[in-house]
């Protein structure tokens, strides 16, 4: 049940950010509710939604700590907002299109107890057929991988551990494991380590939040770590429905990560040789006679101007 008394801390703070997805969001904090036994509270931002997310989770659950903004803030500076108004000694962000399966925060709580020495923790995520959704954890991006992805190599071999690192094809996710970046879907994290950090960089609107903070991180000694006993079904994508406007906003964060996190020395080279990674997947695409998932990379190609300089 939510911890509504103050004199009470919860053990984690919920922090939910919807943007018309009401359906989905009111499954899931259904899911929450009947999953979860630590003491907790729920802090949902709403950015804007038009679709009556905010008056029917209201309306279901008064106990939820409702913020239902006139602007969408994206999801780094809605988590901030959120973040502030927390009393939890964890902070857990966890995406309104997912679900939570067999007391996956209870357990990834009694993870991070046992681990304390992460300091960022994270679990297995599934689709909603329930087979694996590998996107719960990334290795950093790095020159050689973005040299992979440009040549086209990460797409061919995805699979190889050699040619699509970031994406950790080698691990089948059903094991505990460090790892470089725990993605923003089922993220837990010590509320003062957050605070210490300084939250999600407020640069990145959407996409590369997670990421730049797992990096700031582990500068500071944090070694992420994920545990397949805590599970969710997270379905992806359900407030972008538009894909290449998702891809511009990842391209936009991915140039802005090169720029705050690859080595001086890399930084210009690194960027320039991601630029060419749309028009490589346009190029290839046409070749393979794949006529609409081409168009869509032409015109993410044709939309350079909004991503290729980051943030």
């Amino acid at each position: 049940m939510t911890q509504s008394e103050h004199s009470v801390p919860p053990r984690v703070s919920i922090i939910v950010v919807s943007y018309n997805t009401r359906e989905m969001t009111l499954e899931c904090l259904r899911s929450v509710q009947a999953q979860t036994q630590v003491p907790y509270e729920l802090i949902l931002v709403d950015n804007a939604s038009t679709d009556g997310s905010a008056e029917a989770i209201a309306a279901e659950f008064p106990d939820v700590r409702m913020m239902a903004e006139t602007d969408n803030h994206g999801f780094a500076l809605a988590n901030n907002l959120a973040a502030q108004a927390a009393r939890g000694e964890y902070l857990l962000l966890l995406n309104p299109d997912t679900v939570v399966l067999d007391h996956a925060i209870d357990r990834l709580v009694a993870f991070a107890d046992a681990h304390s020495q992460a300091r960022i923790w994270g679990g297995k995520t599934l689709y909603g057929d329930m087979s694996l959704n590998p996107t719960n954890a990334w290795n950093r991006m790095t020159l050689w991988g973005v040299i992979s992805q440009a040549l086209g190599f990460s797409s061919l071999f995805r699979n190889s551990n050699l040619f699509n690192p970031e994406a950790i094809p080698g691990w089948d996710r059903d094991s505990e494991s460090e790892v470089d970046i725990v993605t923003g879907c089922f993220f837990l994290i010590k509320r003062a380590f957050w605070e210490e950090l300084g939250g999600f960089d407020k640069t990145f609107y959407m996409y590369g939040e997670e990421a730049d903070l797992c990096l700031r991180a582990r500068a500071k000694g944090a070694r992420p770590k994920i545990t397949p006993e805590a599970q969710i079904i997270h379905y992806a994508g359900a407030s972008e429905k538009v894909l290449s406007d998702k891809m511009v906003r990842l391209l936009r964060a991915k140039m802005t990560l090169i720029l705050h996190h690859f080595p001086a020395w890399q930084r210009k080279f690194g960027q320039a040789v991601f630029r060419l990674w749309p028009w490589s997947r346009m190029v290839g695409l046409s070749i393979l006679r794949r006529p609409e998932a081409a168009n869509v990379w032409r015109e993410i190609w044709q939309r350079r101007q909004e991503w290729q300089d980051g943030y």
